[in-house]
């Protein structure tokens, strides 16, 4: 049998405008998170950016979108980076996650990385962007500190 996946915490985000971005984000080292991600109000895209450097899909990425109506959930495993942008208004995304939150091993990825180059389906607000996803760094710049994943 595969090994069990525990949850630990819950977490929810709501955003009021279509074209909110949220990440790209991700924990490191000791306290990386597996996330599984549902939408309980509204819909948006969902964004998962493999970021371990030795694997052949490194710095590629699927999306896959998400909404209240369909239920459908997605697992994040960890080593990789997540994000979304919101299609409806008043959107709640709600996600279980498999360790505690932990400023320390906290990471952002920019959502607009060339390197990754992520189409993203409406223009992005970038009025909607938090100071963390505003200062996200880019893989290169990640990778150069050491911040990816093996």
């Amino acid at each position: 049998m595969g090994e069990k996946i525990r949850f630990v915490q819950d977490n929810e985000s709501f955003s009021s405008n279509v074209g909110t971005v949220r990440g790209l984000h991700f924990q490191v080292g000791s306290h990386a998170q597996g996330k599984l991600v549902r939408v309980t109000s509204g819909k948006l895209l969902d964004v998962c950016v493999d970021i371990r450097i030795s694997s052949p899909t490194f710095a590629k990425y699927i999306v896959m979108e998400l909404d209240a109506q369909t239920g459908r959930q997605l697992w994040v495993p960890p080593g990789f980076a997540h994000g979304f942008c919101t299609l409806e208004p008043n959107t709640i995304i709600s996600y279980k996650v498999t360790d505690f939150y932990n400023a320390e091993h906290d990471r952002s990825l920019r959502w607009d990385d060339p390197e990754i180059n992520i189409s993203w389906p409406i223009e992005a607000d970038p009025a909607t962007l938090s100071n963390k996803d505003a200062a996200a760094e880019t893989l290169e710049e990640l990778r150069a500190k050491g911040d990816l994943f093996g």
